[in-house]
């Protein structure tokens, strides 16, 4: 397969950090231009990372006849006019997530859907672990699968970080209780009923620095987790059925280009004895995303998760942040 010609916007820090140098290990991907407001600091972030060709503005790179792709990490405020930008010059996007501050403003994307394709970038659906688990639990290894728990933290009061910029769509929802929601989905393979939330914000940056919430999926199933930009970095999943519970040890923040283990307990022994262990070859999330997605370029595979798939997950956190300022249950 002919490798997908990329463009990226903005030097951001996971671009530069994680998920450029990534998908150039990619089968399928050629990450050829990079674009900064600054023509300068794109120049050097291009040479840093081998990147043929700079812009000093977005418009330049979506001008760009050569890129067929984009790559958008900009600030969460950024994600759907510059998506819808690059979509209406004939390029296909990966967009960091979330998508959009609400389900209304991804909604908008709908105008291109169908002219280019348009996914969230949730790299996690792609690891290895994680496509494991969710087969486990649909060959009912779990027995019925009753409940997720997650959590998920680091800490960080830049107050000069986007995470801490509440304009900008940073707070704890936004940036990391996403992740637990989209896993969520993934694993019961539904869409959640109803949610209620508990929201402690800091008092200096107005963001939501902890988040805990209960989903209802109807069913006896649940997803309750908490994430926080103001605690101790740690991260879990819990994935619970009738019959089995397996522990997901490092659930989104995968080692690159390391492999990973997952534990499973028939809950026989409540110290731990019963506990097995399952090793995940080593892999890079970012590159399998990027590949994944390049072959739907191409026409090799059908989109997996699209615009529709990106509102469905924000209708989630719309329904959070109205349980904020309720204090009660939010149908979805």
């Amino acid at each position: 397969m002919k490798k997908v010609v990329w463009g990226v916007l903005s030097t951001a820090k996971i671009g530069w950090e994680k998920v450029i140098p990534a998908m150039q290990k990619g089968e399928h991907c050629e990450i050829r231009a990079i674009a900064s407001r600054n023509l300068e600091k794109g120049r050097a972030w291009a040479d840093k990372l081998g990147i043929p060709k700079a812009y000093g503005s977005y418009e330049a790179l979506l001008a760009d006849p050569e890129i067929e792709a984009i790559y958008n990490p900009l600030p969460n405020d950024q994600h759907v006019p510059l998506t819808l930008a690059a979509a209406r010059a004939g390029k296909h996007v990966l967009c960091e997530k979330p998508v959009a501050l609400t389900a209304t403003q991804a909604a908008e994307l709908r105008e291109v859907a169908g002219q280019v394709h348009i996914m969230e970038a949730f790299m996690v659906r792609f690891h290895p672990q994680w496509i494991a688990v969710r087969e486990r639990v649909q060959r009912g290894e779990l027995g019925d699968l009753r409940a997720v728990q997650t959590y998920f933290s680091y800490f960080n009061r830049d107050p000069d970080n986007i995470r801490n910029q509440a304009d900008m769509g940073g707070g704890a929802l936004y940036d990391i209780g996403c992740y637990p929601i989209v896993t969520g989905r993934f694993l019961f393979g539904a869409e959640p009923k109803r949610v209620i939330a508990l929201v402690d914000r800091d008092p200096d940056f107005k963001t939501d620095r902890m988040v805990s919430a209960l989903v209802d999926f109807g069913e006896g199933r649940r997803l309750d987790f908490t994430v926080s930009t103001q605690s101790v970095p740690y991260q879990r999943v819990q994935v619970c059925g009738t019959k089995k519970r397996i522990e997901i040890q490092i659930p989104f923040n995968a080692p690159l280009g390391g492999s990973c283990e997952v534990y499973s307990d028939d809950g026989s022994h409540l110290d731990g004895q019963s506990t097995t262990t399952e090793t995940i070859g080593a892999c890079n999330q970012y590159t399998l995303q990027g590949d994944v997605f390049s072959r739907v370029v191409r026409g090799e595979i059908s989109l997996p998760y699209g615009v529709e798939d990106a509102i469905r997950n924000m209708r989630v956190i719309d329904a959070l942040f109205e349980s904020e300022k309720t204090g009660a249950w939010v149908t979805i």
